[in-house]
C-alpha cells in the first residue's frame, strides 16, 4: 500500500479529480466550477512541493525514465492548470464586468497567459533553452502575420468591437445595410440571423468600418416613423391637424415621449409629412407602422383631404354622400343596396363632442349605432377585474351593430380622446327597412354572427333557460325579430318571455 503515498500517484489522482469535477459540476454553476479548480490547483501544488517535484525546478528521478516522464507531465499540467486558474481570477477581478461575458476577450486573454505558461514549462520543467525558441517564434510570427493579415485585421477589429460594445448577442442591429439579430461575436466575424431566417456572417473588419444601428437600445424605447405625401393644394395646418388626430388613435404608441407630426419637405408636386411615435417593444413596430398608415388614410379622408397626385384634377361628380359612405363601411349594412343606405343616412343624426367627454356609459342600453365621422374615441371595459382600454375608434369605425340589430348591450364605456363628430342611427330608424325586407334582416344577422368583434362581445351573453338550444345565427335572428317586431307576433312573445 506504499504506492498510495507516492507523490506521483497522489498527483495523478488530483489531476483526475480536476477532470471529474469539471465534468460533474454543471456549466450553469460556473462559480462552483471555478472554486473547485482553484482548490484542486492548491492541492496539486502541495502534493508536488512536498514530493520534491516543485514546478520551478527540473523534474526529479533522472535515472528512472518512467517516473521522470510522469514527473515532467505533472509539472507541465501544473503550469497549464495554473494558467487557467490565473486567467479566470484576473478576468474576474480586473476585466470590466461587460467584457467578462464576451468570448473573444476571454479567448485572447487566456491565450496570452497559456503561451507564457507553456514557455515557462519548457524552461523550468524540461530545462530546454527558450532564447532560440523565442527568436524563431518572432520570425515565424512575422511570416504568419503577413500571410494572414486580413484575418488579423478581423481579430483586432473584433477586439475594438468588444471594447466599444455597440451591440450584444441577442440585439437587433443593422450592419452595413444588413438587418438581423446578433447570434455570436467571435475571432473572425459577427453572425447575424436575418428576418428571412438566413445566417449572415459579416467580417469584423467590415463591421468596424460600417454604420451600425442598434434597434435594441435603449431597450424600453423604439421609434417608429412613417412618411405621407399629400397634395400641395391642401393647407398644411389642416393636414397636420388630421395626422395629429390619427397618431393619437394608435393604441400601441407610448404617451411619453409624445408623438409628433412635422412637415419634412414641400415641392410643387407634393408635401411630405412625417409621423413619429414610440413603442415599448421591437415586436410592436410593424403593428404601429401599419396602424399609422391606416389611421392617416382615414383621418385625411375624414378631413376632406384626398390622397391624389397633383396632375389628377379634383372630380366631385358622382361623389357618394358622406353618411352613405360611412354606413357602407359597417359590416351588417353590406346587405343593403344604395337606395336603402340613402334612406338610413337621411335618418341619422349628427353629434359633436369635446375631447375627454363621455359618449356612452357602461350602464347604457346601446340599442343604437354610432359611426365615427371625425376624431378619436376610446372604448374601455372590464378585463380580468380591471377597467382597461379595449380599442380605439377612428373615422369609419362603428359601434353598436349588435345593439341596433338585436338589442344586445355591450357593457363598455366610450369617451372621446380628441374633439369628435359622430352619426347616430337609432333602432326605430332601422325597423322600417327590416319590416319591408325581412330577408335583409336575416342577412344582417348572418354577417353579424361572422364578425369577430361582435362575436367576442356576444360570447358574454347567456341565452335565457326557457329558450331551446339553437345556433348563434338562429338566436340573433330571433332577437332581431323580437326587437323590431318582424314576423309572426306569437314568435315575438316566445322570445321575449
Amino acid at each position: 500500500m506504499a504506492y498510495l503515498l507516492d507523490p506521483l500517484f497522489l498527483g495523478a489522482c488530483v489531476v483526475l479529480c480536476d477532470v471529474f469535477a469539471w465534468r460533474l459540476i454543471p456549466p450553469a454553476h460556473m462559480r462552483h466550477r471555478q472554486l473547485a479548480r482553484l482548490a484542486i490547483f492548491v492541492l496539486l501544488t502541495i502534493v508536488l512541493v512536498h514530493g520534491g517535484m516543485a514546478p520551478l525546478n527540473a523534474a526529479p528521478f533522472p535515472g528512472q525514465p518512467i517516473r521522470h516522464f510522469i514527473a515532467q507531465a505533472l509539472g507541465i499540467i501544473w503550469w497549464l492548470l495554473g494558467a487557467r486558474v490565473l486567467s479566470i481570477m484576473l478576468g474576474t477581478l480586473f476585466l470590466p464586468r461587460a467584457w467578462q461575458g464576451e468570448r473573444l476577450f476571454q479567448d485572447v486573454f487566456g491565450a496570452l497567459i497559456f503561451v507564457a505558461a507553456a514557455v515557462a514549462a519548457v524552461a523550468y520543467v524540461l530545462e530546454l533553452p527558450v532564447t532560440g525558441l523565442l527568436a524563431t517564434s518572432g520570425a515565424l510570427a512575422i511570416i504568419v502575420g503577413l500571410a494572414v493579415q486580413s484575418t488579423l485585421g478581423d481579430v483586432f477589429s473584433g477586439l475594438v468591437l468588444n471594447a466599444t460594445q455597440p451591440y450584444h448577442p441577442g440585439d437587433l442591429v443593422s450592419i452595413d445595410g444588413i438587418d438581423g439579430r446578433v447570434l455570436e461575436i467571435n475571432w473572425r466575424a459577427t453572425h447575424l440571423l436575418s428576418a428571412q431566417g438566413n445566417l449572415v456572417v459579416i467580417p469584423n473588419s467590415t463591421t468596424a468600418r460600417a454604420r451600425i444601428t442598434n434597434f435594441s437600445r435603449p431597450s424600453e424605447l423604439h421609434g417608429v416613423s412613417v412618411t405621407i405625401e399629400v397634395t400641395p393644394e391642401a393647407r398644411p395646418q389642416r393636414v397636420l391637424d388630421a395626422l395629429d388626430r390619427a397618431i393619437k388613435g394608435c393604441r400601441v404608441a407610448l404617451h411619453k415621449p409624445e408623438p409628433s407630426v412635422v412637415v419634412k419637405r414641400m415641392s410643387a408636386n407634393a408635401v411630405e409629412y412625417e409621423m413619429t411615435c414610440y413603442v415599448a417593444s421591437m415586436a410592436d413596430k410593424p403593428a404601429a407602422a401599419n396602424q399609422l398608415f391606416d389611421l392617416a388614410h382615414r383621418h385625411l379622408a375624414s378631413a376632406g383631404i384626398d390622397l391624389r397626385p397633383l396632375a389628377v384634377p379634383y372630380n366631385n361628380i358622382g361623389r357618394t354622400d358622406r353618411r352613405v359612405r360611412l354606413l357602407s363601411m359597417v359590416n351588417i349594412f353590406q346587405a343593403l343596396d344604395e337606395v336603402e343606405l340613402s334612406q338610413l343616412a337621411g335618418r341619422m343624426s349628427r353629434h359633436e363632442y369635446a375631447a375627454g367627454q363621455p359618449v356612452v356609459a357602461s350602464t347604457d342600453v346601446t340599442d343604437y349605432l354610432l359611426l365615427v365621422d371625425t376624431g378619436v374615441l376610446s372604448v374601455t371595459g372590464l378585463q380580468n377585474g380591471e377597467n382597461k382600454e379595449i380599442v380605439r375608434l377612428g373615422p369609419g369605425d362603428a359601434f353598436g351593430e349588435s345593439g341596433v340589430l338585436a338589442g344586445i348591450p355591450m357593457q363598455v364605456a366610450i369617451g372621446t380622446v380628441t374633439n369628435a363628430a359622430l352619426y347616430r342611427l337609432d333602432k326605430d330608424d332601422l325597423t322600417p327597412v327590416l319590416r319591408a325586407r325581412p330577408e335583409v334582416g336575416s342577412e344582417m344577422c348572418r354577417l353579424l354572427s361572422q364578425h369577430k368583434e361582435s362575436s367576442d362581445a356576444l360570447s358574454q351573453i347567456h341565452v335565457i333557460p326557457d329558450v331551446k338550444p339553437m345556433g348563434l345565427l338562429q338566436w340573433l335572428q330571433a332577437k332581431m325579430r323580437a326587437l323590431h317586431e318582424v314576423g309572426p307576433k306569437d314568435q315575438h312573445r316566445e322570445i321575449t318571455s
